[in-house]
């Protein structure tokens, strides 16, 4: 209790961190990369903790991770957020089940399944490109230079769509089976902005 930041280890100040946020007991707890400096066994004891929170106390929790497959567990609905876009929005499950956005994809593809043997030296996937620098955000989609996807109309900002309880903005979505329901968008987008697009 006594020891200055400067004296304690990147672990031991986030778990200080973490005790300070939830003493407490708010009803709204931003929780940014919470997990990122401590060991796996640590990790899962602040995950529970969170989760009792929510359950117990009705904490309401925004968490912000880059592993989507770690906190699908702890989490009822997922956004997933590209340069400051949002990306897509659904429950946790239908986002890991069916993602509309190439991005969710790459995120999702990007985490290696432990569940099947994997070859010697299996590559993880990747994206390609760099993340662009914040003062040279892309025009339009902000995905689109990386997306294998692309083409010239993600120069122009994407429309919001929903169908049923997921949302997501991209011109040329990905996992829509049925060709009836991309004809349904093809027609009449659902427009979650009534602004027109100017970038």
């Amino acid at each position: 209790m006594a020891s200055y930041p400067n004296d304690l280890t990147e672990g031991e100040g986030q778990k200080v961190m973490i005790a300070i946020a939830v003493a407490n007991q708010p009803r709204l707890l931003i929780a940014d990369e919470p997990t990122n400096t401590l060991e796996s066994i640590t990790a899962r004891q602040v995950f529970r903790l969170l989760s009792s929170m929510n359950q117990n106390q009705g904490t309401s929790i925004l968490l912000a991770s880059n592993d989507i497959r770690s906190i699908s567990d702890l989490c009822h609905t997922m956004s997933v957020l590209y340069c400051g876009q949002n990306a897509e929005s659904a429950p946790t499950q239908t986002l890991l089940e069916s993602p509309h956005h190439p991005y969710t994809q790459a995120l999702i593809h990007s985490v290696p399944d432990f569940t099947k043997p994997l070859g010697f030296k299996t590559k993880l996937g990747t994206l390609e490109g760099t993340v662009p620098l914040l003062e040279q955000m892309p025009m339009g989609c902000r995905f689109g230079p990386r997306c294998p996807f692309s083409q010239k109309e993600c120069m122009q900002k994407p429309a919001r769509y929903r169908i049923k309880q997921q949302e997501f903005s991209c011109h040329f979505p990905i996992n829509l089976r049925e060709k009836r329901l991309k004809e349904t968008l093809a027609n009449s987008p659902l427009t979650l902005s009534t602004e027109p697009n100017k970038e």
